[in-house]
């Protein structure tokens, strides 16, 4: 039991190998990114509003969210950047689109 604590790099408890969940959520990354290409500004008008609606179910504080449109070869691109306020919902956002 001990090499096995010792093999890991987290911080854990010796009882059952687990770790804090600070070790993998520290309010470091509260960001989530997207980026599709659409057939046309009305799709990737509409994926965005889907989107946005996604993201304020899950925001506690409002959630920073920044968008474009751009042409791109075969339609057009649209890439939002969402910012939570905490990356627990940066990560339930995430998990929703899957």
């Amino acid at each position: 039991m001990t090499d096995a604590i010792k093999k890991c790099s987290a911080n854990e408890t010796a009882a059952c190998c687990c770790m804090d969940v600070g070790t993998v959520m520290d309010n470091s990354d509260c960001t989530a990114n997207w980026s599709e290409v659409y057939p046309d500004r009305a799709a990737a008008e509409a994926a965005l509003a889907q989107l946005t609606g996604n993201a304020r179910a899950v925001e506690s504080d409002p959630c920073r969210i920044e968008s474009e449109i751009s042409d791109a070869a075969g339609g057009v691109r649209l890439q939002v950047n969402f910012t939570f306020s905490c990356q627990a919902e940066s990560m339930i956002f995430q998990l929703g689109l899957r």
